[in-house]
């Protein structure tokens, strides 16, 4: 189960999301994220496989269409070697990967 909680500027992903997840909540991608939220917080996404970090690359590059910044923060140990295993360092930002 996954949960997408926005307070103000931020949201945070809580929860596990993983492929099945990520077919859920395709159609709805659009429209997961207020358009004042510019921080993406995943200090609570407890497990994502590589369709998940597709997923967040999907609303990152949805937002930059939508003339938005988004940030991405704190990821999981677990996220952070994904994040490392593909290279995508550069997409989520330093913010995601100092001391990782």
């Amino acid at each position: 189960m996954i949960d997408f909680i926005c307070d103000g500027m931020e949201c945070r992903i809580t929860g596990h999301l993983s492929q099945d997840e990520v077919v859920r909540l395709w159609e709805q991608r659009q429209t997961l994220l207020p358009d004042n939220v510019n921080v993406i917080n995943l200090s609570e996404l407890i497990y994502s496989d590589s369709a998940g970090i597709a997923f967040i690359l999907a609303l990152i590059s949805q937002a930059k269409r939508d003339n938005r910044e988004l940030v991405v923060t704190s990821p999981s140990a677990q996220l952070s070697k994904l994040i490392a295993l593909y290279d995508l360092e550069l997409f989520f930002g330093e913010e995601t990967t100092q001391g990782k």
